[in-house]
């Protein structure tokens, strides 16, 4: 059973989204220990297995993926318990400055894609780029090769050493490297589903009875999206001085952004809707791993509408 005593340990990725989970600590009194994870979500559901966090907030395609390949050991480590944001991702699709070879998504076919580690968003989304792209056959992987590299600053290097051909990662992300020369736009393309989650261990999801730091986590979430609605500029100041955005970048992000009015709960069709798509891109096999119904937990939020 978990220690309801101490302070809930939040795993997060430090970049622009992670905005009102700030403004929670700051003004509404949440008291987690917020723990970064700059290589994103991947890394993420390897802590919270390896008991390191107790809560995650990150990409709905990784949380997926991780519930419902076959090879999920044990119960899994963790449910989806939360939304997030409710708009879609867009994964810019990038290359080194000087790879002038790749002239166009369709060039990227069978090449190396770079990662950050497996069961990343990125690796996910290589999958269901190469599904768009009608790339798939049965039994064969669309890219040369998986390059594991752990960092956006990694991947960025890859991509000109030649290490890797392209990597995918979030667009304002990207945006300063293209800005600065670094790198080079190929292409983008949007999750189609919303984009964040939240989850929860399971040793804070006992029967029909969810640890009540939980709970609070959820209120004091909202009412840190709710400041974040309301103070744009505030919000706009912390991303351009305190992480890795301009000014003009952070307000144009901002315009494109919409967070969950209610953190707590998740649409099952949607978890349906990532699951069917995963399936079709060849991540997840059906009738292996978890079903949709059993990622979440019934009891938090309007779950199944």
């Amino acid at each position: 059973m978990a220690d309801s005593s101490q302070p809930l340990r939040i795993g997060f990725v430090p970049e622009h989204f992670s905005t009102p989970l700030y403004f929670a600590q700051k003004y509404f009194g949440l008291t987690a220990k917020l723990i970064p994870f700059p290589s994103g979500t991947g890394h993420m559901i390897t802590a919270i297995r390896a008991g390191e966090i107790d809560v995650g907030i990150g990409l709905t395609e990784a949380w997926v993926a991780g519930l419902g390949k076959e090879d999920t050991p044990g119960d899994g480590g963790y449910r989806i318990v939360g939304t997030y944001v409710e708009t879609p991702l867009c994964w810019a699709i990038s290359t080194g400055a000087k790879r002038p070879e790749i002239t166009s998504v369709a060039s990227l076919k069978g090449s190396k894609i770079g990662i950050s580690r497996i069961g990343s968003g990125s690796q996910v989304m290589g999958y269901v780029l190469a599904d768009q792209q009608g790339w798939l056959t049965p039994g064969e992987s669309p890219y040369a090769e998986f390059v594991v590299l752990q960092t956006f600053e990694n991947l960025r290097k890859a991509v000109n050493d030649g290490t890797a051909d392209f990597f995918m990662w979030e667009h304002f992300t990207s945006k300063r490297y293209y800005d600065n020369g670094e790198i080079r736009r190929v292409g983008e393309i949007y999750t189609p589903w919303s984009s964040w989650k939240i989850v929860a261990a399971t040793h804070l999801l006992p029967e029909n009875n969810p640890d009540k730091r939980l709970l609070d986590l959820f209120k004091k979430l909202d009412d840190g999206i709710h400041y974040f609605a309301a103070h744009h500029d505030e919000a706009v100041k912390y991303i351009s001085t305190e992480l890795d955005y301009s000014e003009a970048d952070a307000r144009e992000w901002l315009r494109t952004v919409q967070f969950a009015i209610k953190t707590e709960g998740v649409d099952l069709k949607v978890i349906q809707s990532c699951v069917d798509i995963l399936r079709k891109a060849g991540v997840l096999t059906e009738g292996k791993g978890l079903q949709p119904e059993s990622m979440l937990v019934k009891g938090l939020g309007a779950q199944f509408p």
